[in-house]
């Protein structure tokens, strides 16, 4: 169940990392709203997690989580240009993620 937790606040990170970009510094409405909200909701599923995985795995997890999401949204969006590299080096993230996942 942590590990559930731990994804889905993986995810929220991305909701709130591009809903503060989207807040023109927190000077819109609805993205900074979007952005209190998925910030505590994701720090709450953090804190939650991790009291069964270790700190720096389940860390390590949820940045690599939102990291990922956050420049494949960018790229959806055409935000961010999609480049052979970039795409290269998410998977290095994604088997990154997967291998700690693996190794806990």
């Amino acid at each position: 169940m942590s590990w559930i937790v731990l994804i889905l606040s993986g995810v929220l990170e991305a909701v709130w990392a591009t809903a503060l970009g989207r807040s023109a510094g927190l000077t819109k409405a609805w993205p900074s709203v979007v952005f209190g909200v998925a910030l505590i909701a994701s720090m709450a599923g953090l804190a939650l997690a991790l009291r069964s995985i270790p700190v720096a795995t389940g860390y390590a997890v949820w940045v690599g989580i939102g990291a990922v999401l956050t420049v494949l949204v960018a790229m959806a969006t055409g935000q961010e240009a999609v480049t052979l590299l970039k795409v290269l080096f998410l998977l290095m993230i994604v088997a990154g993620v997967v291998g700690l996942k693996l190794t806990h």
